[in-house]
């Protein structure tokens, strides 16, 4: 096999490699090392490569499995973890300036299952300064600079996760874990063409995490192929001492019988002609295996503006520090120099009706994806956003989309997949996106392997350009 092939196979045919001693774990992590060096300037993907740690991961996974000890499918595999995410012998620097030299002398909970795991940590993966919590509105928001898909670098791999959608798109980790409050893990895995899984609140611990939106951040695998996605939450997944919000909740899939999908009712408006063609082939595929039900309308509410009252007070307390000294202003992003202060101004009468009416939001949108094993329709109405052009500005108001599924899915902590369903404008990926029940990732797992196993999106990869 060639580099090339070795780098983009995905993380399970990585472990079979590793067990069947085609590959030695340090061969394999030098490879990924040396591309983490070669491209991950080139796509603002990378802050830190760490080839102390990587190595001595890698030898010890290589000393086990030489005697016969596996520790399961990642065993050997290399990685990389979103930078707000502890991680010992690495800062985290939360993708912002006034925190480049933070050092937390800890693994948190994610790093260490996945070191239970065997799997290798490879790198720091690039972000969006503070995840996005003070309101960026162009992709130049991080001291790393604008992340960069590999499909076309003039335009974004998405946020706030960039690094990780980028860095697994372009073959620099066996894939990633990125976090998503409201788009985070669903944006980049779109706009870079990876198979990206938000999982339901509370299935993954925080530990060791930058907070954002206590009552909705969730950590997540960013990976080539869906199968990858479900193996990597079933070794991050579970509850936590450290974060009493993480619970034991079983696994359950579909079984034998047609898993069951809602089509979402004007799912394709407003949304780029390469987009709704897309959208229209992938659906003609999941009927030949699913029972679909077309033009499903969910509840109507005002979603966005429930997020945003609760968003403004947690992203205010999380960061009242840096607000209150005044370091907000030290951010790359202008908006976000500023957006610190208008988080740290909302009313808290807001948050309280927010909050309240978040329950009654919740449990009607519940209600209205409860027959369903996966509700489904386009991750996003365009493909990545041009750098150097403000978001709002990128394309015409005509490709707003008609629907909004971040906020009513995040709200309610709902798992949702991300999976690419073809190329649109630009030569740049689509996204088909299925959203389920409470701890049903695994349903939904199940339809993207199925969707995959008939499709070869996910085994596409873009021609790469070190800068």
């Amino acid at each position: 096999m060639t580099e090339d092939q070795i780098a983009f196979s995905d993380a399970l045919a990585l472990g079979v490699l590793l067990a069947k001693r085609k590959i030695s774990s340090v061969e394999l992590t030098k490879i990924y090392l040396s591309r983490l060096e070669k491209y991950g300037k080139s796509y603002g993907a990378v802050v830190t490569i760490m080839h102390d740690r990587a190595l001595r991961e890698a030898r010890a996974a290589d000393k086990e499995l030489a005697g016969g000890a596996s520790r399961g499918p990642l065993h050997g595999v290399p990685y990389g973890v979103k930078d707000l995410l502890a991680a010992a012998g690495a800062p985290t620097t939360w993708g912002a300036a006034p925190y480049r030299n933070q050092i937390f002398n800890y693994d948190g909970t994610v790093v260490r299952k996945l070191q239970a795991a065997g799997a290798v940590l490879c790198a720091k993966l690039a972000m969006v300064e503070l995840a996005g919590g003070f309101g960026y509105n162009d992709a130049d928001a991080s001291f790393t600079g604008p992340g960069r898909t590999p499909w076309n670098r003039k335009f974004w791999s998405g946020g706030s996760s960039s690094g990780p959608g980028a860095s697994v798109a372009a073959g620099l980790v066996g894939f990633a874990i990125g976090s998503e409050t409201n788009g985070s893990i669903m944006v980049p895995a779109a706009f870079c063409g990876v198979s990206g899984l938000r999982p339901t609140y509370g299935r993954v611990s925080r530990h060791g995490a930058m907070a954002l939106m206590w009552s909705s951040d969730k950590l997540g695998p960013m990976c080539r192929s869906a199968r990858d996605t479900e193996a990597v939450l079933k070794a991050i997944s579970g509850p936590d001492p450290n974060d009493k919000t993480a619970r034991d909740r079983p696994f359950t899939a579909v079984g034998r019988r047609r898993p069951r999908i809602a089509i979402v009712k004007n799912a394709t408006a407003k949304s780029q002609p390469e987009v709704v063609k897309n959208f229209q082939a992938s659906v003609a595929v999941l009927r030949e295996f699913c029972e679909v039900a077309s033009n499903v309308e969910l509840p109507k509410g005002p979603y966005g503006a429930v997020f945003g009252a609760i968003f403004n007070g947690d992203c205010a307390s999380a960061f009242r520090d840096l607000i209150e000294s005044g370091r907000s202003r030290e951010l790359q992003s202008v908006d976000d120099r500023i957006g610190g202060y208008q988080v740290y101004g909302s009313l808290a009468v807001d948050y309280v009706d927010g909050m309240r009416r978040r329950a009654i939001l919740n449990e009607e949108f519940l209600r209205a994806v409860e027959p369903y094993d996966a509700i489904v329709f386009p991750t996003l109405p365009t493909v990545a956003y041009p750098v150097g052009i403000p978001f709002d500005k990128a394309y015409p108001d005509k490709y707003s989309g008609e629907i909004e599924m971040g906020s009513p899915g995040n709200l309610a902590g709902l798992p949702s997949l991300s999976v690419p369903n073809g190329l649109g404008e630009n030569h740049l990926p689509t996204g088909l996106a299925f959203m389920g029940r409470p701890w049903g990732e695994l349903q939904l797992t199940q339809i993207a392997k199925a969707y995959q196993s008939r499709t070869r999106f996910h085994l596409e990869h873009p021609q790469l350009v070190a800068q």
